[in-house]
């Protein structure tokens, strides 16, 4: 069979599988999207509608829809970029890899059931941006320690960690979870006295030396009173803050309900202090020894001895001890952990995409152009110049990648996906490698909500409900509901054209009902609104008396407001309900039995207004739109 008769007959078998159900204006509905759309309308129906009832309101939706089409509401850029992040957000799921993600997350809750001694000599990056000669001199200090250099001393004299060179880059015992992702799975499977290649983070580069490895002890939440005492405090000063401390902690142990009191009024950390001293939850790792060695000791309920750190003097209580999580428990927490950009899990995770996708859609790149650029920015780096040189037609005529065969993107629009930042040579190839990296991601993932619009009936009817959706409702507020409330000249034709459709059963006031403080308030408020123009005498009044009264314009039926019926039927006087406005009045007030314009009727004007126009609006479409339904198929819809 040649190649022709078999797309023919492919064709043929999925016709056979999904036919049209009707034609609207030269597009096809296949019968799966009406059978979609039929069973979700008719489970948010109390009553099931009947079939033939439905196919007359789908006709309908779908000739508004042709009409948003025709209109191009569909090519505006609002429109393309929403519809663009709806088909992303909706393909996420099709597109997680969950035995990846499952590995992922079971090797993170491996980790986390041990504590790990991590031990490090850190070279900072500069302005956290990776560098070639820092990772040089990192690899050159690791094979001067496997020579047989002290790690201590190389530490000592080359470490920028701070609060561990002087420790022998001894951190202490670190809880998982809190490290980045590199450093952390070395510490932890690091064997003990071994020495690791350099790692990245993103802070800088490490050479880790394997520690201690012990059970993960769980968290404990406990309350502190802090005292501090600086660095710099005389031995008077320290002497004075022990005495403090110890008198703290007389006063705990004989009224033991008094620590969160004093923790609240008294304690040097102001952050916990509103919280009565209470921290929030910590493991291993995440305070400083003593402070962490203390609150581990601790019995819950337990307040122990003054604990002396680097910040001051410390009375703990310990409050809750709990468990590590279990595996069901910290999954969320994990999956939610992996899809933060700051994570190096998630860049693994979108390798692991760009991989899969690649080889399922036969993505290639165009080797000759990226080696030519790479090559461009090993020597000058990323600059204006650099960019604009592959702007020109030789490059941009060329396509970047081909994706099921197809040519995609160029130079262009290469650059357009990035940051178009300066990037010297050194940082250049890992720059350019991501800028890549980023563009097959985008582009591969395209191409697969493609397949999937084709291949996945869900994923296809959801992005069509969506697509079509948001196309009638902006289609809907240009024709109908915008047009109703701002065409003030049609409105008010309708409005006299159907008079004897608004009635009243009980005459109204309209007026202005002015509430003043005083007689001689409401004097000069009357005496002004005489004078004031009529179009916007209530805005001009307000403006001129501020909160001295309250003026409003009303139009209430009779027995809707005590005041307006005291003044205007003869009810009995009231006292208003805001004391400050004792006085009350109403100006150039007029009995109506019926409305004697379209503002007295607003609402119900222009809902049937909008109601007529709808209905003008299908007529018109029926007649624009030609629809054509295949009966045969109709009869097979479940």
């Amino acid at each position: 069979m040649t190649a022709v008769g078999l797309f023919g007959a492919a064709a043929l078998a999925w016709a056979a599988k999904d036919p049209v159900l009707m034609t609207v204006n030269g597009i096809d509905v296949p019968k799966s999207e009406f059978e979609y759309l039929y069973h979700k309308n008719s489970q948010q129906q109390v009553e099931s509608q009947p079939l033939e009832d439905y196919v007359e309101m789908f006709k309908i939706y779908k000739l508004k829809v042709a009409d948003a089409l025709s209109e191009g509401v569909d090519t505006t850029a609002e429109f393309r970029k929403e519809m663009a992040q709806y088909r992303r957000e909706l393909a996420a799921p099709y597109l997680a890899d969950s035995v990846f993600l499952n590995n992922l997350v079971k090797e993170a809750y491996d980790l986390s059931r041990n504590e790990a001694e991590a031990i490090h000599i850190m070279l900072r990056k500069p302005q956290g941006q990776p560098s070639q000669v820092v990772w040089n001199r990192a690899d050159s200090l690791r094979r001067a320690i496997l020579a047989g250099q002290d790690f201590t001393t190389v530490a000592a004299e080359w470490s920028q960690d701070g609060a561990s060179k002087d420790k022998g880059g001894n951190m202490g015992f670190m809880s998982a979870g809190n490290l980045p992702y590199n450093f952390e799975k070395t510490a932890f499977t690091l064997p003990e006295g071994e020495i690791s290649e350099v790692v990245e983070t993103p802070v800088g580069y490490h050479i880790l030396k394997g520690g201690r490895k012990r059970p993960a002890r769980g968290t404990v939440t406990v309350t502190h009173i802090l005292k501090m005492v600086p660095p710099t405090a005389s031995e008077a000063e320290q002497t004075a803050a022990r005495a403090w401390i110890d008198s703290v902690a007389n006063v705990v142990a004989n009224n033991p309900m008094e620590f969160e009191r004093i923790a609240m009024f008294q304690s040097d950390d102001k952050g916990s202090a509103r919280n009565g001293g209470q921290l929030p939850p910590f493991g291993a790792g995440m305070m400083v020894a003593p402070f962490d060695s203390a609150s581990f000791a601790l019995k819950d309920g337990e307040v122990s001895a003054p604990v002396r750190t680097q910040f001051g003097w410390h009375l703990i209580k310990r409050l809750k001890w709990s468990a590590p999580a279990t595996l069901e428990k910290m999954k969320p927490e994990l999956l939610a952990r992996f899809n933060n950009p700051q994570d190096e899990r998630y860049s693994l995770i979108r390798y692991n995409t760009i991989d899969r996708l690649s080889a399922k859609h036969k993505a290639r790149v165009n080797d000759a152009l990226y080696n030519e650029m790479l090559a461009a920015a090993q020597v000058n780096g990323l600059d204006s110049a650099f960019y604009a040189s592959f702007e020109t037609p030789a490059y941009t005529s060329q396509a970047l990648m081909t994706i099921d065969k197809k040519p995609v993107g160029n130079t262009t629009e290469f650059f357009e996906s990035v940051r178009r930042t300066n990037v010297p040579a050194d940082r250049a190839a890992k720059m350019l490698g991501e800028y890549m990296n980023y563009f097959k991601y985008r582009k591969l993932t395209e191409a697969e909500q493609d397949w999937l619009m084709a291949n996945e009936a869900d994923y296809r009817n959801l992005v069509n409900e969506y697509h079509d959706g948001s196309l009638l409702y902006e289609v809907s507020v240009r024709k109908v509901w915008d047009r109703a409330s701002k065409d003030t000249e049609g409105l008010n034709n309708y409005f006299e054209a159907n008079r004897s459709n608004y009635k009243w059963t009980a005459p109204h006031v309209k007026g202005i009902l002015v509430q003043a403080p005083n007689d001689s308030v409401a004097a000069e408020i009357r005496a002004r609104l005489s004078q004031l123009g009529s179009d916007t005498i209530v805005t001009a009044a307000r403006k001129e008396f501020g909160r001295q009264a309250s003026i409003e314009r009303v139009l209430v039926e009779q027995g809707a407001n005590p005041m307006v019926d005291n003044l205007m039927f003869g009810a009995p006087a009231v006292t208003p309900s805001n004391s400050k406005y004792s006085v009350y009045f109403l100006f150039d007030p007029v009995v109506l039995n019926e409305p004697e314009e379209v503002s007295d009727v607003r609402g119900m004007v222009t809902s049937d207004y909008q109601n007529q126009l709808e209905s003008d609006w299908v007529e018109e479409l029926k007649a624009r739109y030609p629809v054509k339904v295949n009966e045969k198929v109709l009869k097979k819809v479940k």
